[in-house]
């Protein structure tokens, strides 16, 4: 009777990786990115002394794993959830990341704006949420309105330009992370 393959400890990725931009947009400015992503390739495992000096972003099932290990470095590595992880994984240590990004695999998939607002609502995250992979320009209004302040694009685009999509709209009737209150409570506060 042959024997069951063993499970591997090294999560495998969902979809296309991330890429890592030279720049990307942050509070609504173009900026030169000042981390590295680390990929999820799902064929090595990833200890703390492998990992380069200076600021990176680490899967979420990798942070997890060495967390205890990079405590001294807390304030240069962040945490990038796949599609497929919840905002839940790493809510409780939200505050002791000053990064965390939810990838999109595909412009379709939405539970990158889950996480985002879970992360920032229920878990009181106040650092930088940053959108990574396969989002497209007209979904930034709906980001920043889920928490996202940071857009990491695919491929090579005009940036300065995609910028003007961060105010598609003046204003919104609904409330969300970046306003609280509904128009028609804001309208009777006026």
């Amino acid at each position: 009777m042959p024997k069951p393959a063993e499970k591997s400890t090294v999560k495998k990725p969902v979809g296309a990786q991330p890429e890592n931009p030279a720049q990307l947009i942050i509070d609504g400015e173009v900026a030169d990115n000042q981390w590295n992503l680390l990929p999820l390739t799902g064929e090595e495992e990833i200890t703390a002394d492998k990992l380069a000096a200076g600021k990176i972003i680490l899967p979420a099932s990798v942070w997890l794993a060495l967390r205890e290990a990079l405590q001294d470095r807390q304030q240069e590595i962040g945490v990038w959830l796949d599609s497929d992880e919840t905002a839940d994984l790493i809510g409780e240590y939200a505050s002791e990341l000053p990064l965390i990004a939810a990838h999109f695999p595909a412009f379709t998939d939405g539970r990158g704006f889950t996480a985002a607002r879970l992360l920032r609502e229920r878990y009181g995250f106040t650092g930088e949420m940053r959108a990574v992979g396969n989002f497209i320009r007209d979904q930034l209004t709906y980001l920043t309105r889920c928490g996202f302040n940071a857009f990491a694009f695919q491929g090579e685009q005009p940036l300065s330009g995609l910028t003007e999509s961060l105010r598609d709209f003046s204003d919104s009737y609904q409330a969300a992370v970046d306003q609280p209150l509904p128009i028609h409570r804001r309208r009777a506060l006026a």
